[in-house]
């Protein structure tokens, strides 16, 4: 679905001397990576395919961007250009295209993909394949009571009596939700919120796929 040409042109700046990426992500490590995960990016039709790798990818980016509102060719060519949370040095400070924080959440993607980053997590912002690999773990797997983003992108999820009272519905905007919706979920207007729909917005065309609906989590109440 993501050809080498197609991926240098979504994420076009990754490799940028103002990057601390710069060389990192390449598209063999991506591929590699996601051909680990039975049904990432290849579930459902062309349109939902595109539409999971476009909301993958703009989740990601937002967790990783380094563009600003008159960066060149605009701020959503500047994602993946992070690989660790900055000022912040704990063992287990974010790292990745999901900034994998926690050492729990180290302990379950290291399990799952078969490498120890409980004594390695630095693997996670030096290894591309297994920075990869960690984003697409968290994007496969449920995170608590929360659906994984993967299932609700592909249109398995079935919002439950209280996700509809909690104005959570399928689309892009409660995988905002299931990512960091007690921080940025329910609040009206937030420009976090928005910067994840830009990315996704901007992939989407790329893809030539639609948006879908429920694109925001502005009304949605977090997850408990």
């Amino acid at each position: 679905m993501i050809t080498r040409s197609l991926f240098d042109k979504m994420l076009k700046h990754r490799n940028d001397n103002r990057c601390p990426t710069h060389g990192l992500y390449t598209y063999d490590a991506f591929i590699t990576a996601a051909r680990s995960f039975n049904g990432f990016g290849t579930t459902g039709d062309d349109a939902t395919r595109k539409r999971e790798l476009a909301a993958f990818f703009g989740q990601t980016s937002h967790e990783t961007t380094g563009g600003w509102p008159s960066a060149p060719d605009g701020p959503y060519a500047w994602g993946y250009c992070f690989v660790t949370e900055i000022g912040n040095n704990d063992r287990y400070r974010g790292r990745g295209p999901f900034q994998l924080t926690y050492d729990y959440n180290y302990n379950q993607a290291g399990e799952a993909i078969g490498v120890d980053l409980i004594n390695n997590p630095d693997l996670v912002a030096t290894d591309p394949v297994v920075s990869f690999k960690t984003a697409i773990w968290f994007w496969m797997t449920p995170q608590g009571n929360k659906p994984s983003s993967h299932n609700v992108i592909v249109g398995k999820w079935t919002p439950s009596d209280a996700d509809k009272s909690a104005g959570r519905a399928p689309g892009y905007g409660v995988i905002t939700n299931i990512i960091n919706g007690g921080l940025e979920c329910g609040k009206g207007q937030d420009a976090r919120v928005a910067d994840r729909i830009g990315f996704y917005k901007w992939y989407c065309d790329i893809l030539g796929v639609s948006y879908g609906n429920n694109v925001d989590c502005y009304s949605q109440r977090p997850f408990t």
